[in-house]
């Protein structure tokens, strides 16, 4: 059989890319095509990494967009994204190949509107309320008259004029500025530190601490005056030690340090009337409770001298009270002086009369005449006694033979512990003063007799009364 020859291939004059190169011609379409692209949506799946750059996407209802917003821009744009938050993003059109996808490379990010930037301020204060951050018992009292205002705002504004012109004329104080930006990026930062900031400085150091803060701006639209409606500046607010009044906007400028601060000024021109009185009103009060006060005390001083007087008029002559006591008086030290004169001389007299029988030769006659009749009395005295004396021993001795003559009564007396001590001739011994050394006594006990020697010189014995004989000794007890 035949052999046919094997098919050819088609030619075709279509090009022959790699992926690479596809890849690449649709990254160049579509920058070329979409360099700039504003682009509305919802932001889903908001994330910030470690290196600074945030991804998102931006969502509609019927298609989804990936956005990529880079370290150096995300720091400059004073929105902090987040999810839910419908925004309108600047930015231009980029694939990325290692993926096949295309994505929002974003420059600027804005609102998408008034309503959804009222809808996340009002969810940021509830939120904060929540925290009672903006409760009526946090809030503090004024000074009434404070001797340092410290002012964080623009240092290049009006609003720091008009505070410092309307402090001037009201009741001028030593004023410190805390030079802050009060729009754009970093503002908001910027007013927490400075609020911060001025809460640090110690009492009494080199430079004064405040008395009271005043936060001002001027006015503007809501997205000027977002520095002070963010997270940071609200709780720096809330924090501060130091009395704080915001005065941020016009009068219809609502913003959330408003609800943390002290007191909310309508603008920075009230928020200086609020801080200090007026002095010409302080004097001219002054004045006049001065002279309030000089009438009142001049009108007690009139009452209580027509009282005064009122009373003295009901009282008595003082002469009258006192002359009757001093005549009396006067009597009396007449009389005293008399009545002492007079004892005086009684006693004189009665001395004198004494002092005659007291005469050396009288008294000595006296006592000659005592000692004759103590010398004639004495011997005789002496002769009793010696009488009274014996005849006390003979009545002692007999009753003391007597009694140990009685054989019951002895025997009791002796088993107590009672001795009997006779002499030589069998007399019973009652005084010691009848005992001689050497002499032979005869003792008897209640179970026998001893003799014994006496020996040794008498020992009185000490009485408080002396006894005749030998007394209550064998009395029973």
């Amino acid at each position: 059989m035949n052999d046919l020859p094997l098919a050819q291939p088609l030619a075709s004059n279509l090009p022959e890319y790699t992926v690479s190169e596809l890849s690449l011609a649709l990254k160049r379409s579509v920058e070329e095509n979409f360099s700039h692209v504003r682009v509305r949506g919802e932001i889903s799946g908001f994330k910030r990494v470690g290196s600074g750059h945030c991804y998102f996407a931006l969502k509609d209802a019927d298609a989804v967009l990936d956005a990529v917003c880079w370290r150096q821009t995300a720091i400059r744009i004073p929105l902090k994204p987040e999810d839910g938050m419908e925004v309108v993003c600047t930015g231009r059109l980029t694939t990325y190949p290692g993926r096949s996808k295309y994505q929002l490379v974003i420059d600027t990010i804005e609102l998408a509107g008034i309503g959804a930037l009222l809808r996340i301020l009002e969810e940021r204060r509830q939120r904060l309320a929540a925290e009672s951050l903006f409760d009526a018992e946090r809030k503090q009292k004024l000074p009434f008259l404070p001797a340092v205002i410290g002012i964080v705002t623009s240092p290049t504004g009006a609003v720091i004029r008009d505070i410092l012109h309307r402090l001037a004329d009201r009741f001028p104080r030593r004023v410190l500025l805390w030079p802050v930006a009060v729009q754009g990026e970093g503002a908001a930062a910027q007013v927490a530190a400075a609020i911060a900031g001025f809460n640090r400085l110690l009492p009494g150091g080199p430079v004064p601490r405040p008395d009271l803060l005043i936060v001002a701006r001027g006015g503007g639209s809501l997205e000027d005056l977002m520095p002070f409606n963010e997270e940071v500046v609200v709780r720096a607010a809330a924090a501060s030690v130091i009395p704080l009044i915001s005065a941020v906007g016009h009068e219809t400028d609502t913003t959330l340090i408003d609800h943390a601060s002290d007191l909310r000024a309508p603008t920075p021109t009230a928020a200086a009337e609020m801080a200090v009185p007026v002095r010409l009103d302080l004097i001219a009060e002054l004045g006049g409770k001065t002279a309030r006060l000089s009438g009142s005390l001049a009108r007690v001083f009139s009452e209580r001298r027509l009282h005064l007087s009122g009373l003295a008029r009901g009282l008595p002559d003082p002469q009258d009270l006192l002359g009757a006591a001093a005549q009396r008086l006067d009597d009396r030290s007449e009389r005293l002086r008399l009545a002492i004169a007079a004892r005086l001389a009684a006693a004189r007299q009665r001395f004198g009369l004494a002092a005659a029988g007291l005469r050396p030769a009288a008294l000595a006659a006296d006592i000659g005449r005592a000692r004759e009749r103590l010398a004639d009395v004495e011997p005789r005295l002496a002769a009793a006694m010696d009488r009274a004396l014996v005849a006390q021993r003979d009545a002692l001795d007999n009753f003391a033979g007597r009694l140990a003559t009685h054989s019951e009564r002895h025997e009791s007396l002796l088993a107590r512990g009672y001795v009997v001590v006779r002499d030589a001739s069998e007399r019973v011994v009652t005084d010691a003063v009848k005992v001689r050394p050497n002499t032979a006594l005869e003792l008897e006990f209640y179970d026998g007799k001893v003799g014994v020697i006496a020996g040794g010189s008498r020992r009185p014995v000490r009485r408080s009364v002396p006894p005749i004989g030998q007394g209550d000794l064998f009395k029973e007890s």
